[in-house]
């Protein structure tokens, strides 16, 4: 199990009129660790796997304490706790030595930009992310793809999981 560590930078702008991080901004951290993630990480040596696009279908956010801005970075690890055969959940800890300031979880969705819908998750991809699968510490157990549990039905899905 490997978690995906991104320095993330704190700008200036980032703070609210409170003093600390504005919760939107959070949002802009998650992204820029999960672009980091998929589309410099995995990508590889010419590969085409996330290139086709992915939407967000949902976020989860839980703010756990105020981060005020400093000269250091905080540090974003990035995991995979779901993989469906159309759809992979990535959780989240924004962190530093001292504290942990947000956990969050983001449903995303392969998207075919050309075709403007959806697609399956490919081999390549699935394989990637296989090596970021770990517990969901929220839920319990990380789940593989529809491909571990069997593409001829949900009985392998977790509830309330989106087929999409």
């Amino acid at each position: 199990m490997a978690r995906h560590v991104y320095p993330c930078p704190l700008r200036w702008s980032d703070m609210d009129a409170f003093g600390h991080v504005n919760n939107v901004t959070f949002l802009r951290y998650l992204e820029e660790a999960r672009v980091d993630f998929m589309w410099r990480l995995a990508p590889g040596n010419g590969s085409d796997a996330f290139t086709g696009g992915v939407v967000v279908a949902r976020h989860e956010i839980d703010y756990l304490k105020p981060l005020v801005h400093r000269h250091r970075p905080v540090t974003v690890e990035t995991w995979v706790t779901e993989i469906g055969a159309a759809y992979l959940t990535v959780r989240y800890e924004i962190k530093d030595e001292d504290a942990l300031y947000v956990r969050a979880a983001t449903r995303i969705v392969p998207y075919d930009l050309d075709r403007g819908r959806p697609r399956r998750i490919t081999p390549e991809e699935e394989k990637f992310l296989t090596e970021y699968l770990e517990p969901d510490p929220v839920k319990g157990a990380g789940t593989a793809s529809g491909k571990a549990a069997g593409d001829a039905g949900d009985a392998g899905r977790r509830e309330g999981a989106v087929t999409v």
